[in-house]
Parts: structure tokens; sequence; C-alpha cells
């Protein structure tokens, strides 16, 4: 074996265990910080060059704070994940990585994200604390005592929209309180399919999740989830006093796009599941982003 196919093998299992290789997920995170950050860029008539600062900063904590959180996850799951047919080959699950060493890697990541929101102010550095440590620290152990960890995952995940707002404007607005809604709907949304590849087996390990406890209803539920997504973006919008290429882009946008989805989605098939957790991260994020950008632009 060459060198460079050594160190590809033995920078192989990091990968994994962070979830670089699967950057949907990231995205995940980042676009709730992305619209609150355009949002509240219109507010303030901020500048396009610290806008787009601003924004690749987020992306880099957006993805620090998401492989921190696989990181933990793995840590703590993976007698679970031993069970489970898709992640019964995740590195700390097969023994590539010890949990000493996993432990280790995470530390640097809960460094880099320290250190990434040192400069904030008072109001930010509390919420980007609760952000960083308890929301996500605490997820891992809500699937073992309740059908619904999608929703305290869909605070962990998008307090990231609470936290941007209170960067930019030293508040936290109620235009952001609704953004939030509308991010913790699109959780349950998207975390209810990608819990959807996994029903049988998680059954088996005792694993809970809003796709077992919906059962033969989880399109109708689905459906709900999508129209109050769409419906907390329209009141976002209003409080924070967007414009026409808002609510053409972003809330028509997300409609017609939330409704192909489900029109394609089956629930039953893994792979369907999978494209469809995926567009999530990359397609439907984008659109809503999209008119808030525009919107940007033109206030």
């Amino acid at each position: 074996m060459s060198s460079a196919s050594k160190s590809t093998s033995a920078i192989r299992p990091w990968i994994e265990l962070s979830r670089m290789h699967k950057f949907a997920g990231a995205m995940l995170i980042f676009w709730p910080l992305a619209w609150g950050l355009t949002m509240s860029a219109r507010s303030v008539s901020m500048p396009v060059t610290t806008y787009a600062f601003n924004l690749t900063y987020g992306l880099v904590f957006a993805t620090l704070l998401r492989s921190a959180g696989c990181i933990w996850n793995d840590i703590l799951d993976r007698k679970f994940d031993r069970q489970v047919e898709r992640t019964k080959h995740r590195p700390i699950a097969d023994g590539r990585i010890s949990v000493f060493g996993a432990v280790i890697f995470l530390f640097s990541h809960l460094v880099a994200l320290v250190a990434l929101m040192w400069p904030i102010n008072h109001l930010a550095w509390k919420i980007g604390l609760i952000t960083v440590f308890p929301l996500p620290g605490i997820y891992p152990f809500m699937k073992r005592v309740t059908y619904w960890p999608q929703a305290w995952l869909g605070v962990a995940m998008n307090m990231v929209a609470l936290l941007v707002c209170s960067v930019v404007q030293d508040q936290v607005t109620p235009a952001a309180v609704a953004l939030l809604s509308a991010c913790w709907s699109w959780t349950l949304y998207y975390d209810t399919i990608y819990a959807c590849q996994d029903k049988r087996d998680d059954v088996k390990a005792g694993v809970k999740s809003t796709a077992i406890l919906f059962g033969r209803h989880i399109k109708i539920v689905l459906a709900f989830f999508a129209v109050l997504l769409t419906a907390s973006l329209a009141i976002a919008g209003h409080l924070n006093k967007q414009g026409p290429a808002f609510y053409a882009l972003t809330v028509g946008g997300a409609a017609l796009h939330l409704g192909n989805q489900l029109k394609k989605l089956d629930v039953d098939n893994v792979r369907s599941c999978l494209v469809i957790f995926n567009e999530n991260g990359y397609m439907f994020g984008s659109i809503v982003w999209a008119g808030l950008f525009v919107d940007y632009l033109q206030g």
C-alpha cells in the first residue's frame, strides 16, 4: 500500500465520524443561520461585503457544530448503532476509532466553536453557549425516553437562527422567533423522513422516533408540518417587513417544493427517504434563502 493510500485509510474514519462526507447535514444547520442572517442584514442595511464575510463565518460555525453533534451522538449511541444495518459500520461502532479518541476529537471541535463565538456580544454569547452545549448534548438521550426526539432536535439544530439575530441586532426579534418556529417545523419534517430509513431496526433496538410514532399516518403528519413551516415563514416575513420577492420566491417556492417532495416520497423505501432528506439539505434550503437574498439586495 502506498503512503498516500495509508494516509487516506487513516483519515477516512475521522471524516466518517465528523460526517464531512455527508455535507447535507451541515447545511441543515447552516440554512437557518443563513436565513436569520439575511433577514437581520436587511433590517440593519448590512453592507454586502460584511454580509458575505458573516455568511462564510456562519458556514464554518455550522459545519463544526454539526460535526461535534455527530461525534457526541456516535459516542453515546455506539451500542445502538451496532444493531442497525445503516449505522453498524460507523467508526466507533465497528471499532476503527476508540471512545477516548472520539472524545479528544470532540473536545477539539468544542474549543474551535468557543473560539469562533469569542468576539460576539453578551446576549449572543449566552445563546451561543446554549446552542453549543446543552441542546445538542441532551439530544441523544431523548430517543431513549420519548417518541419525540425530533422535537428536541428541532430546537437544538435551529437556535442558530436566534444566535445570528442577536449577533447582528443585539436582540432577539419577533421575526427571529417566528423563523425559529419555521425551522423547528422543518426539522420535524425532514428528520422524520430520515428516521423512516431505520424504522424496523429502531424498534428492535429500542430507539424511539416520530417515524415510529406516526405509523400509517406519517404522510398526513408530514403535510401538517409542511403547512406549519410555510405559514411560519410567511409570519416571519411579515414581522420583518419583507418585500414581494420573499413571498414569491421563499414562501411560494417552499410551498411548491414541499408539495412536490410529499408527492414523490415513499416512506417505506430507504432510497426515497434519503433522496428527499438530501433535497432538504441542498435544494429546499437554497430556495428559501434565494427569496430572502433578493429581498436583501433590493432593500
